[in-house]
């Protein structure tokens, strides 16, 4: 009992966890938020662009593309935030005097996103059947039309619950911030749950901000599924009530 006890209190101290709720809801879970929307946003144009060059007649920019894209998927995630944060920190203290590296840690976000984004984008475009292009072009839509208004929206459509896992993971890896140093006003959930358990010498306000960042995937993975079933199976045909198939019956019996 003794060690179950000591196992209670290292990772389920309630008080622990109230302690830092506060801090949670208030800094971390706002911060998370930011980082995930802004750099999935960045990340999703960036991403659009580098499929769009990885698809294009040109073979420069496919080979541009696909340099940048085994660059950025080839690294660890962690090297590639404190490459940014830590390598271009210096050159951001002197264009705009700030020492804050939350803009960093959103381009390095951003940069590690669009890598990932522009190959779903990219595999959603080629996966539309050649025919849809052929007809748009026999239509007399030019190459480029013919892209944008009927090739590129059936991709996009088809890899969304794609793009959504990938937000998924630019929610978990928000945390990987944490190595290139926040203020306190712009610590995410990781950093106000570790700083807490460091202070305290008890593990429990980690186990509260992991059951905050189960609170925001959870229901995107649901909402994953739900997209791709859609997607695969169609909406559902409404059958018509009983009560209008005997109006309609005693229409024609009259």
């Amino acid at each position: 009992m003794d060690t179950l006890e000591q196992l209670g209190r290292t990772f389920f101290d309630g008080e622990a966890m109230l302690a830092v709720l506060p801090d949670l809801l208030t800094v971390g879970l706002p911060n998370t938020i930011i980082l995930a929307l802004a750099s999935g946003l960045i990340g999703t144009i960036f991403g659009m662009l580098l499929a769009v060059m990885g698809i294009s007649r040109s073979r420069v920019l496919r080979w541009a593309a696909r340099v940048y894209t085994d660059i950025f998927r080839g690294l660890p995630a962690v090297v590639i935030i404190l490459l940014i944060g830590l390598g271009l920190g210096p050159v951001l203290r002197q264009l705009t005097g700030s020492t804050s590296p939350y803009p960093l840690g959103i381009l390095a976000l951003s940069l590690i996103a669009s890598a990932y984004i522009g190959e779903i984008f990219r595999s959603g475009i080629q996966s539309v059947e050649k025919g849809q292009l052929e007809a748009s072009r026999a239509l007399g839509f030019s190459y480029r039309s013919s892209m944008q208004l009927v090739v590129i929206p059936q991709g996009v459509r088809r890899v969304l619950p794609a793009l959504v896992n990938q937000f998924i993971s630019l929610i978990k890896e928000s945390s990987l911030i944490y190595f290139i140093g926040l203020v306190a006003s712009e610590r995410e959930l990781f950093r106000v749950g570790n700083d807490a358990a460091s202070n305290t010498g008890n593990l429990s306000p980690l186990i509260a901000a992991g059951i905050f960042y189960l609170c925001l995937t959870v229901p995107l993975t649901h909402l994953v599924n739900h997209i791709d079933t859609r997607l695969r199976v169609g909406r559902r045909e409404r059958p018509e009530p009983d009560e209008q198939a005997a109006k309609i019956g005693e229409g024609a019996q009259g």
